[in-house]
């Protein structure tokens, strides 16, 4: 296998209060947070996962939750170091921590953007107040206003913003002037995705009144317009940005680079070129437990080792997102596998008008792009 990006999350699992969407592993912060014994939880976690990725250098770093910003500015500045002294640094690393409009102090974000973080992505998810209670959020509107000027001023020029829509009782006016008021804060980059209800949320168990897809149709397609307009690409499913700045890290997910995972609950996958196989982990989820094992050297809690039909179809399913397709020539670099193995699929979804196939390069057609799950289905290999 030729060369495969290296990615690191860390995920670090509080937050001031669980919104009754969310399925991340994500537990209410305790009166006092554990941030040191985490940190060298944290720390330890990454220096026993070391053997498996010995001489290869980070291209990216992503600290989410959770609401990473409930910690200190000192902790993340410790954290960072600390992987510093284990893993070398591509140049220009892209380094992101996630961060709620609610916790946005103009000292601690100046801390952070000294430890090294250079990219944050705030989650705004509406600026109206009606939704913001709806969806549990800690934040308002006037916060979430502020926390653009916050960052600007702390030196953060690379900032994401994330924004949801089909809301409880979401109109296309609502959901565009969502939208208007977070591309006036000129963010370098936006997530804009749809509400979806998520097994094991309070949303799920009591679902709220969502608006009917016909008008969701109608709110995502005068949405991406406008987004459009403002100069934004969209180069995945929900991500869009202006030139130069798209997500490195996601971008390493979507095109099945390889992540180190750290933290509760964290996922990781790992290239073994040696033996040819690749392998998905997952840590402990409780917060507690975790930190007791990974001091013990037992972060993880389960692994598997993919197959080649789990390879194919975790490929397409990620690569698939990209707007622009991929080169057929990433799938062997990145799996190992003969292109063969995407050859009945790929047939029946050119036969279906699905996607674009030059000879070299696969994209989703504009039908395709509509119908992501249809397309994704046909490289299941029963």
């Amino acid at each position: 296998m030729t060369h495969i990006p290296l990615s690191l999350y860390i995920h670090i699992p509080w937050c001031i209060r669980k919104c009754p969407y969310c399925d991340f592993n994500s537990h209410t912060a305790p009166s006092g947070l554990p941030e040191k014994a985490y940190v060298q939880a944290l720390l330890t976690n990454l220096a026993n996962e070391l053997p498996h990725i010995w001489g290869r250098k980070l291209e990216s770093i992503f600290i989410g939750g959770g609401t990473p910003s409930l910690f200190s500015a000192e902790s993340i500045d410790e954290l960072l170091c600390g992987i510093r002294a284990l893993l070398p640094f591509r140049p220009n690393i892209e380094v992101t921590l996630e961060a709620n409009p609610g916790t946005f102090e103009q000292e601690k974000f100046r801390g952070f953007r000294e430890a090294g973080i250079n990219r944050l992505s705030v989650g705004i998810q509406s600026f109206n107040a009606q939704h913001l209670q709806a969806l549990g959020r800690v934040h308002n509107r006037d916060e979430a206003l502020r926390a653009a000027d916050i960052a600007r001023t702390a030196g953060f020029d690379n900032f994401n913003l994330d924004l949801m829509f089909g809301l409880h009782k979401q109109t296309l006016a609502e959901a565009l002037d969502d939208l208007q008021q977070a591309i006036a804060l000129q963010p370098t980059h936006l997530s804009w995705y749809q509400l979806t209800l998520e097994p094991n949320t309070l949303f799920y168990q009591q679902p709220p009144p969502l608006p009917d897809d016909d008008l969701v149709a109608e709110i995502q397609e005068a949405g991406q317009q406008f987004i459009k307009s403002s100069w934004y690409t969209q180069y995945e499913v929900s991500a869009y940005a202006r030139p130069g700045y798209e997500c490195r890290h996601n971008r390493n997910y979507w095109e099945f680079g390889d992540y180190l995972a750290i933290g509760a609950g964290a996922h990781g996958k790992i290239t073994h070129p040696a033996h040819g196989t690749i392998t998905r982990y997952h840590n402990h989820r409780q917060p507690a437990d975790y930190t007791q094992q990974a001091m013990q050297g037992k972060s993880r809690s389960g692994e598997q080792t993919l197959t080649p039909a789990d390879l194919s179809f975790e490929f397409m399913l990620n690569a698939l997102r990209l707007r622009e397709g991929f080169p057929l020539s990433l799938f062997t670099e990145r799996t190992g596998l003969a292109t063969d193995h995407l050859k009945a699929g790929l047939e029946q979804a050119l036969q279906r008008g699905l996607l674009e196939f030059n000879g070299d390069h696969i994209r989703p057609t504009a039908t395709g792009w509509q119908f992501l799950n249809v397309v994704m289905q046909l490289f299941l290999e029963d």
